[in-house]
């Protein structure tokens, strides 16, 4: 990726020039997390993004959960964006955790920048009718 020297005031290309609206920040815990839910598949339990105004959602990971190790220990950005396969196009990422589907019509993507991991989110438009009543 090209170097951006962008000025406090100015917002990142993947929010200003790329579309991708902030979705969440994922914190790694060891704590319980009131309300969890728990997904098998990944073997970790993720909370307080229905309740967070500001999109924050704490995960908790058991042993031998397959997530990356990164994932496991660092925060990581997530943004919602309209095509997956559009965007891994566009850009050079890194790729940390394939393609996948951890809810019905949810695909997510796992890259890594600098050091830091970024959840790309897809929703489809048939969810997101449903769940808003459309």
């Amino acid at each position: 990726m090209n170097k951006i020297n962008r000025k406090d005031y100015e917002l990142p290309a993947a929010t200003a020039e790329w579309g991708w609206r902030f979705h969440h920040l994922g914190i790694p815990t060891a704590e319980m997390i009131p309300d969890e839910e728990y997904l098998e598949k990944y073997k970790f339990a993720h909370g307080g993004f229905p309740t967070s105004p500001f999109g924050v959602e704490w995960m908790r990971f058991e042993e031998g959960s397959p997530v990356h190790e990164l994932i496991k220990k660092v925060p990581h950005l997530a943004f919602e964006v309209d095509d997956l396969e559009a965007e891994l196009a566009k850009h050079p990422f890194t790729v940390i955790s394939p393609l996948s589907s951890p809810s019905p019509g949810t695909r997510v993507i796992m890259i890594e920048h600098n050091g830091a991991p970024i959840e790309l989110i897809e929703f489809t438009k048939s969810r997101a009718e449903s769940e808003s009543g459309g």
